[in-house]
């Protein structure tokens, strides 16, 4: 079992199969002529399949794909065969935009949880924020998701002066829809302007949610990063992911793979292990995993204070989201 130096067991392997996407959300991948990673350097279906084998037998029982954009890579349904036939819980992050095209695929794989990122449901600021006019599409492939009978997950990222606006449209679908809305407090990740002002909390969201709706807390399971809520009556539910108010860092059981085939113990950590350059010289990775995870700070990857008011984003030494992977 991979076990940091904190007690934390690690069974949680987020693997990045691109650094590319379809869409380019300001957040994450705002530069229309961003260099995306030679396919060379990415890694091989057959080199996926090897290092993830690795930590199976290290304890990791859920993977889940993320990018970029999962589903742009050519080889996306190939990956998802290959790594259905390991014992873990297999999920996926995407922005939902080419779904409809692997539904028969997800069912294939034993794929039955997805989370769709969507930061509106207004046609003209998704456009704004996604430089994509493809709002209907992701929306009735949300809908044929439900429809097929997965469990729908939005990730909604709150950026203020954005989402305020939104907060109680979003509850409100999950009225009559099973939907499972999140909203992630804005992070701080190289290239993406961050600052503390334009973090909306948790706090200040759950008020304005309480303003329209009647509210219960629901119950959080082990390692949840989300602070679950239902209103009474609704079929869906609505949470937070409060990594910059209250980090959660204490209950960690994740940890990355970017698509390049580098390992990072935590989202925002700047240290990373070479797995996929070891593997390529035949050399044992396994030390490597080990070491990475002993490596792991106490929590946001040793880089800035839980006060996130304090934080200067410039000092931070990491990746930009889309080459972290989601």
């Amino acid at each position: 079992m991979l076990i940091d130096q904190y007690q934390r067991i690690h069974n949680y392997l987020r693997i990045s199969l691109t650094d590319s996407c379809n869409f380019r959300c300001a957040y994450c991948m705002p530069n229309e002529q961003i260099e995306c990673l030679p396919n060379s350097h990415l890694m091989s279906t057959e080199e996926i399949e090897k290092i993830a084998r690795i930590f199976v037998d290290l304890g990791v029982n859920k993977i889940r794909l993320t990018g970029g954009e999962p589903l742009v890579r050519k080889e996306f349904p190939e990956i998802v065969r290959t790594l259905s036939k390991l014992p873990v819980e297999l999920t996926l992050t995407t922005n939902g935009v080419l779904v409809q095209k692997h539904i028969e695929l997800f069912k294939e794989a034993g794929i039955r949880s997805l989370n769709v990122s969507l930061d509106s449901l207004n046609k003209e600021t998704f456009f704004k924020l996604t430089k994509r006019d493809q709002f209907q599409q992701v929306w009735d492939n949300i809908l044929l998701l439900l429809d097929k009978g997965f469990r729908v997950k939005i990730n909604a990222v709150a950026l203020n002066g954005i989402i305020e606006k939104e907060i109680c449209d979003f509850v409100r679908v999950t009225e009559k829809l099973p939907l499972h809305v999140r909203f992630i407090e804005f992070m701080p990740f190289s290239g993406n302007h961050w600052k503390s002002e334009k973090v909306i909390t948790a706090r200040e969201m759950l008020e304005m949610v309480k303003s329209e709706f009647e509210v219960v807390k629901l119950q959080d399971e082990r390692h949840d990063t989300a602070k679950k809520y239902k209103v009474l009556g609704h079929e869906g539910t609505f949470a937070f992911i409060t990594t910059m108010s209250e980090h959660f860092c204490g209950d960690c059981n994740r940890m990355r793979l970017t698509a390049d085939g580098k390992m990072k113990n935590c989202l925002f950590g700047k240290e990373e292990m070479d797995l996929l350059g070891t593997l390529r010289k035949g050399e044992d990775i396994l030390p490597l995993i080990h070491l990475s995870v002993k490596r792991k700070h106490a929590m946001l990857g040793g880089q800035f204070s839980p006060n996130y008011q304090k934080t200067e984003a410039d000092k931070i030494e990491n990746r930009s989201m889309i080459k972290i992977g989601g």
